[in-house]
């Protein structure tokens, strides 16, 4: 079973740069509070660190 982690929206990408706003579609991420359970890989998790002040890790599985 591949690892993952749940990643929960707790910022607004309101008047933030556009890659930090694409790097929350590109997680699945579009509106506050919003959850998503994604794998953990070097990317996703390179994602997270991109946008840390906006999403937050709730959860590590696996």
């Amino acid at each position: 079973m591949a690892k993952t982690i749940v990643v929960k929206q707790i910022g607004s990408p309101i008047r933030r740069p556009k890659i930090q706003r694409a790097t929350l579609k590109g997680l699945g991420l579009n509106k506050m509070h919003r959850t998503r359970e994604l794998e953990d890989t070097p990317a996703i998790r390179g994602m997270v660190n991109r946008v840390s002040h906006m999403v937050q890790i709730v959860e590590e599985k696996g």
